[in-house]
């Protein structure tokens, strides 16, 4: 389909050329989508929104766009002015935060800043370091291949260890070379018994010691849904496949396409020995001021294998996707894999089970502490983000939790799928967007945003307005939660930078 007619022509995407007055919208709300979901349309026809028809004159009001459509709308070569009625459902430059690569650049970058500040202000700068990588500890070790090709190779081989194989008493010691009480007593036996020690030891060969590699993941920056993702443990699998895919020098020349290689969260937390992760749908309405909403509607997705590490001394499979990728798009081609719950668990469900096995204060500790790093990782992109006032977005975070119920941030995503895989699924999907529109799209029309949505706000704090028949404010929409507002905080742009919380040197 031809998004966009030739350049000096607006028509084709039912908007108006730059310099011309935007006529004032009519009633009803005209939408327009690229994608036919139901979870998307129902909500428009809901409201009593209508279809925009490309042979009328009118402009459309909402626009659920694809990413390809969102860059042409704002791609200055265009000349589109958006008018004051139209909101489309991406920011020009939302790349920044989704793709693996510009994401992992801009929350180091900001790190490094909150770092200098800190140093400015007085801080000592070890402690300042420490603070900041202590604070932004939420993204594995990240490298971009080709560029930091070196840079991986060096931190790969520091974060191998060269540990002696378990069952090797040779030596009378495990891998942290301490002796077990056990073997402090069999050595005083020897030193007493003499001989008998001596044959026991000759009886028993040492063990030659092993090199235990850390597992990493590679993903390709511009892709989904697990594709081209595999998992590696040997600099020798690397090197392989750089030279197969061109990169840096191979046969087949250097290629464009980039790739991140991070860590791998070795030791997630298990529920019935399978491993998950969790979607969170975040609703952003303005990254100056930053004013963000965090969905209690969300889901964890299990693999349908059970999960083995994959590190020396063990049978872990390297390959072996369906326990190690969480995707549903991968899940769903095991023929263990479930169609009447689909893999997942809503995040209310998550809570119940993490309450019981772990405790409520453990629980609440790990959800504030998500919240958190969403914050931070917006936070890291609000300066270079092109905050246009017709824009909102619906991001789905992609988060690990560890046994020690740390959260770890694994990607950001633009177009979180809105395909349903339940009835559950598409309830849950259905309530994200019908809130997401009622943050993001004023009901009063011939008013600005702003004031539509204070006199939205109003009413719903005198209750003349509610969501799901219950009692609301400001700080709570349907199933999403206000996570920051700069514009109705004094302090907002004092409060962002205090990351880096220990005191100054004295």
């Amino acid at each position: 389909r031809a998004l966009v007619p030739p350049c000096g022509s607006a028509v084709g995407l039912g908007l108006r050329l730059c310099g011309m007055a935007p006529s004032i919208a009519p009633s009803p709300i005209r939408w327009r989508s690229d994608f036919d979901k139901f979870v998307v349309v129902a909500n428009f026809q809901r409201r009593g929104w209508v279809r925009w028809n490309s042979e009328n004159d009118e402009p459309w009001n909402v626009y659920w766009a694809n990413v390809h459509t969102t860059r042409e709308i704002f791609a200055p070569e265009n000349g589109i002015r958006l008018g004051d009625n139209q909101h489309v459902n991406h920011f020009p430059n939302h790349y920044e935060l989704t793709r693996k690569d510009l994401l992992v650049k801009n929350v180091k970058r900001y790190r490094k800043d909150l770092e200098r500040n800190a140093i400015r202000i007085g801080c000592d700068p070890t402690t300042a370091s420490n603070d900041a990588s202590a604070a932004f500890d939420f993204l594995p070790p990240t490298f971009v291949l080709p560029g930091e090709y070196a840079l991986f190779v060096e931190a790969f081989r520091k974060e191998s260890k060269t540990v002696v194989a378990q069952g090797d008493e040779s030596n009378g010691t495990k891998d942290n070379g301490k002796q077990t009480p056990n073997e402090r007593a069999r050595h005083r036996i020897g030193s007493a018994g003499g001989s008998r020690m001596v044959e026991n030891n000759i009886a028993k060969p040492k063990t030659k010691p092993k090199t235990k590699h850390p597992t990493w993941i590679v993903k390709p920056v511009g892709k989904a849904q697990g594709k081209g993702i595999f998992l590696i443990n040997s600099l020798a699998q690397v090197r392989r496949w750089k030279d197969a895919h061109g990169l840096g020098g191979g046969a087949n020349g250097i290629r464009d396409e980039k790739f991140v290689v991070s860590k791998y969260v070795d030791d997630p937390y298990l529920v019935g020995g399978r491993k998950f992760d969790l979607r969170v749908y975040v609703v952003v309405t303005g990254f100056k001021p930053l004013k963000a909403w965090v969905a209690r509607a969300g889901f964890a997705r299990f693999c349908v294998r059970k999960y083995v590490p994959v590190n020396s001394g063990n049978d872990g499979d390297l390959n072996d996707h369906f326990a190690h990728l969480t995707n549903v798009a991968i899940q769903k081609n095991h023929g263990a894999y479930s169609e009447t719950h689909g893999g997942k668990w809503s995040l209310e469900n998550l809570r119940v089970f993490l309450t019981g096995t772990r405790g409520l204060d453990a629980t609440n500790a790990l959800f504030t502490s998500l919240n958190a790093v969403i914050l931070k990782s917006l936070r890291s992109v609000e300066n270079v983000m092109h905050n246009d006032p017709h824009s909102f977005e619906v991001y789905g975070y992609d988060l690990l939790v560890d046994e020690n119920l740390k959260p770890w941030l694994i990607e950001v995503n633009a177009s979180p799928s809105l395909s349903a895989t339940t009835d559950d699924d598409r309830v849950m999907k259905l309530t994200v967007i019908r809130d997401a529109l009622a943050v993001a799209v004023p009901s009063d029309r011939g008013v600005s945003a702003e004031k539509a949505w204070k006199g939205t706000m109003d009413r719903l704090i005198s209750g003349d307005v509610s969501w799901n028949g219950t009692a609301s404010n400001s700080t709570s929409v349907g199933c999403l939660d206000l996570l920051v507002d700069d514009a109705t905080h004094a302090n907002g742009s004092a409060r962002k930078k205090t990351f880096l919380t220990r005191s100054k040197t004295t």
